[in-house]
């Protein structure tokens, strides 16, 4: 009898330990955070732009354009000038990746004159989380 309960003991044993490498039970020990691949990337086309001559009052505008190069919805989250003089203007819907979009930039000159340079800090949800926009112009006095 205890042999029988011997050998139906060593029988478990041997089946317990010997199943989980029959059955090929694999362990994936490559396994990459999802989030660091499922970001979205902002990637303008420029980042600056230069208004050449322009005259004192005048009110210029110029369009930046931007590509979600990521693999999930970019979204602009602020978008904050460096005066009061420059409004940057954007969609706040989501680019899904590979949608363009653009971030529009007014200047107006008024009270101002001689070599202006002004920028647009852009905040999105993307790994480059800032990126600066430049705008520059030369403001000529009215005569």
């Amino acid at each position: 009898m205890w042999r029988i309960i011997s050998i139906v003991i060593l029988l478990l044993i041997n089946s317990c330990g010997s199943g989980i490498e029959k059955k090929g039970a694999v362990v994936n020990t490559n396994i990459v955070n999802e989030k660091e691949n499922d970001s979205p990337e902002i990637k303008f086309l420029q980042t600056s732009h230069d208004f050449g001559k322009i005259s004192e009052g005048e009110v210029v505008g110029t369009n930046f354009n931007f590509v979600n190069t990521g693999n999930s919805k970019l979204i602009i989250l602020d978008a904050s000038a460096s005066c009061g003089c420059t409004v940057p203007k954007w969609s706040k819907e989501p680019i899904p990746p590979g949608g363009k979009g653009t971030l529009e930039v007014i200047f107006d000159s008024s009270g101002r004159e001689g070599k202006q340079n002004k920028s647009v800090a852009v905040r999105t949800n993307a790994s480059d989380q800032n990126v600066v926009l430049y705008i520059t112009a030369v403001v000529e006095a009215e005569k």
